[in-house]
C-alpha cells in the first residue's frame, strides 16, 4: 500500500483542493498566522506542514490574492519544484494512512481474532478511495484516521477508562481540529465513552457515564484550542478576505461553542458555502442543489463489492454474535451518524465526505470470522483476493475507481464527477500523451483543476473564447467539465470524435 501511495503521489499533478492547502502550510510555517483557508482548522495542514518544512520552498508572504492564486503562486510562480514540493506535501499523509492501517487492524484483532485483524487490513489496504486520498496532501483521510482512533480508544476504554477515554478525547479533537465535519463525531463519542464508563464502573454508574462523556469532551475541547495557540498564540490572525454572513440561528450556534475564535469563522464560512447553489452529477444526470442520497449512491460506484459484502456481513455479525454486540456501536455508530450529517451538505462533490464509511467498514468485514471459522475463513479470503484484484487492476488510476458493478474506472465519468473522478491530477500525464502522439498539432483545452498548463508543457487555447468554426485539432476536456458542460462547450464536444483518453479522467476528441 505504501509503495502504490507513493508511487502515486509522484505522478499525479496537483488536485483542486491540494495547492491551497500546501500555500496554507507554507504559511503557517513562515508566518505563523491563520490568513489561508480558515473555512478548515490547521491541524491537517500542519501535518502537511512537515513535509513543507523538507521542502523548504521560497515563499513570498508579501504576495497578495485569493487563497487559490496564493497556491498556484507558491508551485508555479516562485522559483519551486512543483513535483518535488508535493510529494513532500503528501509524505506525511501517506505516513499516516499506514499508521491508520494499522489501527484497523488492531481494531479488528481485538474483536476478531489475528485472522479478523489481517481480513480486515486487507481490506483497507487495497481499498481505492483509501489509497487515493491517503496519498494526496488533503484533509479527508487524516480526519478519518484520527475518528477511527477515537473510536478504539473509546472501545478499549471498557477496561482501562483512565488510560483510553483521555486518548479517546485526544483523538477526536485532533479530528475536530482538521476538518469541520468531524464535528458530528463529537456527541457521538461522547455518547460511547458514556458507555464505556459506566461499562467500567462499579456503583456509581450514573456518575461514572457522565464523566466519561465528559472526559472526552473536555479533552477534545483542550486540543483544539492548543492546536490553534501552537499556531498564534494570541490568536489575532484575522483571515485573507471577509467573513460571509451566516444565518441567524447557525450565527448563535457557532458563538455557543467552546471553541475558539478563528474555529467559529470558520464554522460561518462553511455556513456560507452551504448557501451556495452548487452543482451535482449522479449517474449521468445535471443538476443544482444536493441529493440526500447523494453519498450513498456515489459509495455503491466507489466502494469494492468485496468490501461492500464483507462489510454488510460484517456489521449482521455484529449485531448478531453475543460476543460482538457490545463492540456493535463503537464500529457502527461512528460512521452511520458522520454519513447522515455529511446527507444533509449542499456539495455532492465526492465520497471523500464518506471515507470515513470504507473505513470503518472494513474493520467490520473482519468480524465476519466471529461466525462459525471454518464456513467463514473461505468466503472471508476469497472476498479480500476479489478486492485485491479489482484494487490491482485500477492501478496506477485509483481516484477514478468504480466497482465491477458499474464497468470500471474506464466509465466512472458517466456516472459521477468532480473528486470521484476527475480532480485535476492528470495534467502531467495529458502532456505525455498530447507530446508522444500529438505534437505540432493545435490543441483545445477546457481543463479543470489547479494545475498549470503551461508549466507542463502544453500550449491550448479555450474553445469557448473563438466560433465554432475556429476550433479545429484536438480537443481536450476534463470529464467533470464535460459532465457539466452547456452550451457552446456541450455543442462541441457533440459534434467532435473521441480519439482517446487519459487517466479516465480526461477525454482527447477530433475535430
Amino acid at each position: 500500500m505504501g509503495a502504490v501511495m507513493v508511487w502515486t503521489a509522484v505522478r499525479q499533478t496537483p488536485t483542486i483542493d491540494e495547492p491551497v492547502y500546501v500555500a496554507a502550510a507554507t504559511d503557517y510555517l513562515r508566518e505563523h498566522r491563520l490568513r489561508y483557508n480558515p473555512e478548515h482548522p490547521p491541524l491537517g495542514k500542519l501535518l502537511i506542514a512537515v513535509g513543507v518544512a523538507v521542502a523548504d520552498p521560497h515563499y513570498d508572504s508579501a504576495y497578495r490574492g485569493t487563497q487559490g492564486a496564493v497556491g498556484r503562486h507558491l508551485l508555479y510562480e516562485s522559483g519551486n519544484d512543483p513535483w518535488r514540493l508535493m510529494l513532500w506535501a503528501r509524505l506525511p499523509v501517506i505516513v499516516l494512512t499506514l499508521l491508520c492501517g494499522l489501527v484497523v487492524f488492531g481494531f479488528a484483532r481485538g474483536l476478531a481474532g489475528t485472522a479478523g485483524g489481517l481480513v480486515a487490513l486487507g481490506l483497507y489496504a487495497f481499498t481505492p478511495d483509501v489509497i487515493t486520498h491517503g496519498s494526496l496532501a488533503t484533509l479527508d483521510l487524516p480526519a478519518t484516521a484520527f475518528t477511527l482512533v477515537a473510536a478504539w480508544s473509546a472501545w478499549k476504554a471498557r477496561e482501562r477508562p483512565r488510560r483510553w477515554l483521555p486518548v479517546a478525547g485526544v483523538a477526536l479533537g485532533a479530528a475536530v481540529a482538521t476538518k469541520m465535519n468531524a464535528l458530528a463525531a463529537v456527541p457521538v463519542l461522547m455518547l460511547l465513552g458514556g458507555l464505556a464508563a459506566w461499562h467500567a464502573g462499579r456503583g456509581r454508574r450514573v456518575l461514572g457515564a457522565l464523566a466519561g462523556a465528559a472526559v472526552v469532551a473536555g479533552v477534545a475541547i483542550a486540543v483544539v484550542w492548543a492546536t490553534y495557540l501552537v499556531l498564534d498564540p494570541r490568536l489575532g490572525s484575522a483571515p485573507a478576505g471577509a467573513l460571509p454572513e451566516a444565518g441567524e440561528l447557525r450565527g448563535r450556534l457557532a458563538d455557543l461553542l467552546p471553541l475558539p475564535p478563528a474555529f467559529r469563522d470558520g464554522m460561518r464560512m462553511q455556513f456560507g458555502q452551504e448557501d451556495l447553489p452548487w452543482e451535482g452529477f449522479l449517474f449521468g444526470r445535471l443538476y443544482t442543489g444536493a441529493r440526500w442520497y447523494y453519498l450513498p449512491a456515489a459509495l455503491l460506484v466507489k466502494t469494492p463489492l468485496g468490501l461492500l459484502a464483507l462489510g454488510g456481513a460484517g456489521a449482521v455479525a455484529l449485531l448478531a454474535v453475543r460476543r460482538l454486540r457490545p463492540a456493535a456501536p463503537y464500529v457502527l455508530l461512528p460512521p452511520a451518524v458522520l454519513l447522515a450529517a455529511a446527507m444533509t451538505g449542499s456539495r455532492d462533490f465526492g465520497t471523500r465526505y464518506a471515507l470515513f464509511v470504507p473505513v470503518f467498514l472494513a474493520v467490520a468485514g473482519g468480524c465476519v470470522l466471529r461466525w462459525p471459522r471454518r464456513r467463514a475463513v473461505p468466503p472471508a479470503v476469497l472476498l479480500v483476493l476479489w478486492v485485491a484484484v479489482s484494487s490491482l487492476r485500477t492501478f496506477p488510476y485509483y481516484l477514478p475507481y468504480a466497482n465491477e458493478a458499474y464497468g470500471g474506472p474506464a466509465r466512472t465519468h458517466l456516472l459521477l464527477h468532480d473528486s470521484n473522478v476527475d480532480w485535476g491530477q492528470d495534467l502531467g500525464r495529458l502532456a505525455v500523451v498530447l507530446r508522444e502522439r500529438h505534437r505540432g498539432e493545435r490543441v483545445w483545452l477546457v481543463y479543470k483543476g489547479s494545475g498549470v498548463p503551461a508549466f507542463y508543457g502544453i500550449h491550448a487555447a479555450d474553445p469557448r473564447r473563438v466560433p465554432e468554426d475556429q476550433v479545429h485539432g484536438v480537443l481536450v476536456v476534463s470529464d467533470s467539465a464535460a459532465a457539466k458542460a452547456r452550451g457552446k462547450l456541450a455543442g462541441l464536444i457533440a459534434s467532435s470524435r473521441p480519439v482517446g483518453e487519459v487517466g479516465h479522467s480526461i477525454t482527447l476528441y477530433r475535430r
